[in-house]
């Protein structure tokens, strides 16, 4: 295995984990789902120029472009308008970190049924320990949240869980039915879906409103090309090129390598629970990952 090859897994932990300081950041200067929209038409359209600009084959029946289109509502704009608007409207960061480590587990429980995937006890064993690492990391922002924030954002929490419910779907649906295909070609069409998905939902729950100053503009282009362009493509990779319940295994170091970059931008502290947290974590992700 080339070494480009083995630094896929690590630089998708980096990327993806970049989101959560994204969101940080572009909370503060704009509305969610109108960030959300003009990343995602942004993103379709540098995916297309790429795809044009290369060559790259488009799908040529409207099955395959249905199938794209359907698995980027599902990825992408359910899963992210989701997540960021039920942030936006009170549940605490630690809470939604603890909902996203959902989606490894609900794979791994459900590839077998639904792909045929056979899941090791060492496998097993690794989603655990990485649940339970998730769990050390994001103790410290759970500790002293009164109960009474909970009963207050019941709607915002249900929409959270849509979300992770959604993105799982999503990562069955790539395999299943896109697991074919030009990525370039088809990953476009996934953010034209996501981004016309938007509209609907920024005229419900959302505002055209945003502060745009040089802070908001490099958040936007690091959303565009770090996260939308770079990241989603070393996921769909990893979703192509093995099996899902060890693709989104990986996504259990997230919340542990967004804690430390928060730390760093934002001086949020690290606690010794949060550092064996991580280790536990990285411990989980090393079973659950391993060849058998």
């Amino acid at each position: 295995m080339s070494l480009a090859v083995r630094a896929v897994p690590f630089l998708f932990v980096f990327a993806w984990s970049t989101g959560w300081i994204v969101a940080g950041f572009s909370a503060r200067l704009a509305d969610p789902l109108w960030f959300l929209f003009l990343r995602f038409a942004m993103a379709a359209a540098v995916i297309a120029a790429i795809a044009v600009a290369m060559g790259a084959p488009w799908p040529r029946s409207g099955r395959e472009i249905g199938h794209a289109m359907m698995s980027g509502v599902l990825l992408h704009a359910l899963y992210l308008a989701g997540v960021w608007w039920a942030v936006r409207n009170g549940v605490p960061s630690g809470v939604s970190g603890i909902m996203a480590g959902l989606q490894p587990v609900m794979t791994a429980l459900l590839a077998p049924a639904i792909l045929g995937e056979r899941i090791t006890a060492r496998q097993g064993t690794g989603v655990a320990l990485g649940f339970a690492g998730i769990l050390l990391v994001l103790m410290p922002k759970l500790v002293g949240v009164p109960t009474e924030v909970y009963e207050a954002i019941v709607i915002p929490l249900t929409v959270n869980l849509v979300a992770m419910l959604s993105v799982t779907a999503g990562t069955f649906y790539q395999k299943r039915f896109v697991s074919g295909g030009d990525m370039r070609t088809t990953t476009a069409w996934q953010y034209i879906a996501a981004s016309l998905m938007m509209l609907p939902l920024l005229a419900l729950f959302g505002r055209v409103e945003a502060e745009w100053n040089q802070t908001l503009i490099l958040t936007m282009a690091w959303s565009v090309l770090a996260l939308s362009v770079g990241g989603i493509f070393l996921f769909l990779y990893l979703i192509r090129r093995g099996e899902v319940s060890r693709a989104t295994a990986y996504i259990y170091l997230v919340p542990a390598v967004s804690a430390l970059m928060a730390f760093v931008f934002f001086g949020e502290t690290l606690t010794p629970v949060q550092l064996v947290g991580m280790a536990v974590t990285a411990a989980g992700v090393w079973l659950a990952t391993r060849p058998h």
